[in-house]
């Protein structure tokens, strides 16, 4: 009875790695082909991210690192093995034409150290109970950063029609480029352009979905004498597939001294395609910037909104 049990056991586990390699192989080629490219949300990303965690904790539940390894050699070895695997797979994805992101060694390394701490059938270190609790905070601490990218992501479109909450302390989350918050009375986004052939800002966090508003409108403060020129740029998800000019809406802006504000017939943006018309449902990023400047200029962005 006692060896039926013992069999039935040790069959359980066999079929238990069996089933974590193949998932683990099933999902590996994800990591160089698929996912999130260019184009895609934050929250998308965010969610994404989180696979490596499961796919090595797949990893470490099929290879049973315990087979060979006792005590804090366990711990030791499996970390170095895979650490050096990790920055091995990063550099690959970077050949790939993909971002290398050092964050995603430290997910794989969660990965196993999930798998060690807590599954069962394999003797616990002095110290086990740390171990589980410093690996449970570390997996919480990453699912905590996606809900507060799937939150960041509501607010987003529960905030339409403006499209940038001006009172958030760091645009960076929301823009691309050299912008910071005004903090004085009268608030607005401080935009910085250089001499470089094209400077400005990409809003490329913002609500996509268009479709029940009739106009843009967008107000700049120029501080200085001088008028100056900028462009406003938006595309939608579609155009990110080709870049092409003609693709997209481009409007020149030119700014007077002091206050500018300028109202833009969503039809206009919706018919500037040269060959369709531009997905109100899904539009992707919208940039204002300059070309060929003689010099840095700073303007501010105090109104971004539909109506």
């Amino acid at each position: 009875m006692l060896a039926s049990t013992a069999t039935k056991g040790a069959q359980t586990r066999q079929r238990l790695r069996s089933l974590a390699l193949l998932g683990a192989f099933l999902i590996t080629p994800l990591l160089f082909i698929g996912g999130p490219d260019y184009s895609s949300g934050p929250l998308l990303r965010s969610v994404w991210n989180l696979g490596h965690i499961g796919l090595f904790a797949l990893f470490t539940l099929g290879i049973q690192p315990w087979r060979w390894f006792r005590g804090w050699r366990l711990w030791f070895a499996p970390t170095a093995i895979l650490l050096a695997l990790g920055l091995a797979i990063e550099t690959i994805q970077s050949g790939l034409g993909r971002d290398m992101d050092w964050h995603d060694v430290l997910r794989n390394l969660i990965g196993m150290w999930l798998v060690l701490a807590w599954f069962p059938s394999r003797p616990t270190p002095a110290g086990g109970r740390v171990l589980k609790l410093s690996t449970a905070l570390l997996a919480a601490l990453e699912l905590a950063s996606t809900a507060t990218v799937a939150l960041q992501q509501f607010q987003v479109h529960q905030q339409l029609p403006q499209l940038y909450d001006f009172t958030r302390s760091d645009p960076s989350l929301f823009w691309r480029g050299q912008v910071s918050k005004v903090d004085d009375a009268s608030g607005g986004l401080s935009i910085h352009m250089g001499t470089e052939t094209y400077s400005g800002a990409t809003l490329q966090n913002l609500a996509g979905d268009w479709r029940d508003y009739q106009q843009l409108i967008l107000s700049l403060y120029n501080p200085e004498q001088a008028p100056l020129q900028m462009t406003i740029r938006i595309h939608d998800v579609a155009h990110e597939d080709n870049n092409r000019y003609s693709d997209r809406f481009n409007q020149r802006l030119l700014l007077a001294t002091g206050d500018n504000r300028f109202v833009i017939p969503l039809d206009t943006i919706r018919e500037a395609p040269e060959s369709r018309d531009m997905d109100m449902g899904r539009i992707r990023r919208l940039g204002l910037f300059a070309t060929h400047l003689p010099r840095p200029r700073t303007v501010i962005l105090k109104e971004l909104r539909l109506q």
